[in-house]
């Protein structure tokens, strides 16, 4: 796909995306056999996609997508998604939205940090590197992905039910 395609694509979703108070991060174009599978990446404003937004957005860009001549006459597949959970941070939307997420890290000199982030800004975002506070500013990171993280079941306070049917809880009838 050339550039001028893809910069088309572009112009007709980010509207649509826009509308729906959505981002517009990603097109991506790959060819599968005869047919294009047209992959949009959308993030929601307040950090999570439904299921029926995901559903109104693809309806209303496959749509666009019918009535325009950008991908031309051969099929395609739309598939639209979301970031995913290891998402990259590469704008100040992305830190904004990771805040109280672990990130990793990786400066244009120096080590990997691994840190929660705390706060973040137009220029730069505050880390918790093992206690420490830590600024980290966006033009010196090369790379910056939020981690995927799992609890371990023995830390997680489950709520079991009461095997003998006593769950704490007053008989309307006592009063």
């Amino acid at each position: 796909m050339s550039a001028s395609q893809a910069k088309a694509l572009r112009s007709l979703a980010e509207p649509i995306v826009a509308s729906m108070d959505c981002d517009l991060e990603d097109v991506v174009i790959r060819q599968a056999g005869k047919r294009r599978l047209v992959r949009v990446v959308v993030d929601h404003h307040s950090g999570g996609l439904t299921l029926d937004l995901v559903a109104s957005i693809s309806r209303e860009i496959s749509r666009v997508l019918d009535e325009s001549t950008v991908l031309g006459n051969s099929p395609f597949v739309l598939e639209v998604t979301s970031p995913g959970v290891d998402r990259p941070l590469r704008l100040p939307r992305h830190w904004s939205r990771a805040v109280g997420r672990l990130v990793l890290v990786t400066p244009t000199v120096g080590e990997p940090i691994e840190g929660r982030v705390l706060q973040a800004g137009d220029a730069d975002a505050v880390l918790d590197v093992e206690g420490t506070e830590t600024t980290v500013r966006y033009a010196d990171v090369a790379r910056a992905v939020v981690q995927v993280e799992f609890t371990r079941i023995e830390e997680v306070e489950l709520d079991e039910p009461d095997p003998e049917g006593d769950d704490d809880t007053t008989d309307p009838e006592e009063g």
